[in-house]
């Protein structure tokens, strides 16, 4: 997901998330059904001879649980990139920054990649260094993202030229 706000004439902020079907409420809704569901049916075939259900229903429900907090846990990664008209800054991590870049917008230069598989990839590059954004993004989130940039960039340009 792709949000641009436009802070003052010459600030933007633009945060950046994947893309998740389930937030919140809905996750621990969606685990307790399926728990409730896997859970009932291994207690059902317990209570009529089937003893070794309730190990495999437990284990099933493990390995659910890990593989849905990996997911979550993946999906909660967020990227800000502050530009103004003087710097660049890039912020990644998950509830706080644990990635931080900054340089001056003059030194900077947005890079677009086209991989092997045609996918795109963003980064922004000064002195020799790249800095990748959005990897997590879906094609169409990085097309947004690429014209979103382009015309903030743009529109800072055009804001130096006019105060010249």
């Amino acid at each position: 997901m792709v949000l641009v706000e436009k802070k003052d004439d010459c600030d933007y902020l633009i945060s950046l998330s994947p893309n998740s079907s389930l937030i919140g409420f809905q996750r621990i809704l969606f685990l307790a059904s399926i728990t409730l569901v896997c859970g009932g049916i291994a207690t059902i075939f317990y209570f009529f001879g089937a003893a070794l259900i309730l190990p495999f229903a437990g284990l099933e429900l493990t390995i659910l649980f890990i593989a849905f907090y990996l997911s979550f846990k993946w999906s909660s990664n967020r990227e800000k990139i502050y530009i103004s008209q003087d710097i660049v800054k890039i912020e990644k991590g998950i509830k706080k920054a644990k990635y931080s870049w900054e340089e001056f917008r003059t030194f900077t230069s947005f890079q677009i990649k086209r991989n092997k598989d045609k996918s795109i990839r963003l980064s922004f590059r000064s002195k020799g260094v790249d800095v990748y954004i959005g990897d997590f993004l879906n094609d169409d989130d990085k097309l947004l993202l690429k014209s979103s940039i382009s015309e903030i960039i743009d529109d800072l340009n055009k804001e130096s030229n006019l105060s010249m």
